[in-house]
């Protein structure tokens, strides 16, 4: 698969799927087992509201091929929303775009160091 001619849309579907993902087994694994706990924490960790928390913050970390990955995944043409601020919801896009693409690209180190810093990064805003 040549990840780099996906269009932003791709790179945001796996994106999504892979960053939920580890959000649930990260909160599974530190004993959170109820299941409205569960989805109540999940949904501060995926929210678009979140993720554009996160990108403001995790932008001057990226590398330039990550700052060209998240814009081509923010500036696809998606179709709007009414519930969710517009900024938002494409800063959220270029963020698991990101995601998507090093997910993709099995750079799994990069993967967790973002990740990982986007869960900090909730936590301290949250909690």
């Amino acid at each position: 698969m040549k990840t780099e001619l996906l269009n932003g849309a791709n790179l945001a579907y796996i994106g999504d799927a892979y960053y939920e993902l580890f959000i649930r087994k990260y909160l599974l694994s530190n004993n959170i087992t109820n299941q409205n706990e569960l989805h109540n924490r999940t949904v501060k960790y995926v929210s678009a509201k979140s993720h554009n928390l996160i990108v403001g913050e995790l932008m001057k970390n990226l590398t330039e091929e990550e700052i060209k990955i998240f814009k081509r995944g923010r500036n696809y043409k998606y179709r709007s929303r009414k519930n969710i601020n517009r900024n938002e919801y494409l800063n959220s896009s270029g963020f698991e775009a990101v995601i998507g693409y090093l997910f993709l690209k099995e750079e799994f180190d990069r993967l967790n160091l973002l990740i990982n810093m986007a869960v900090k990064l909730i936590e301290d805003h949250y909690e």
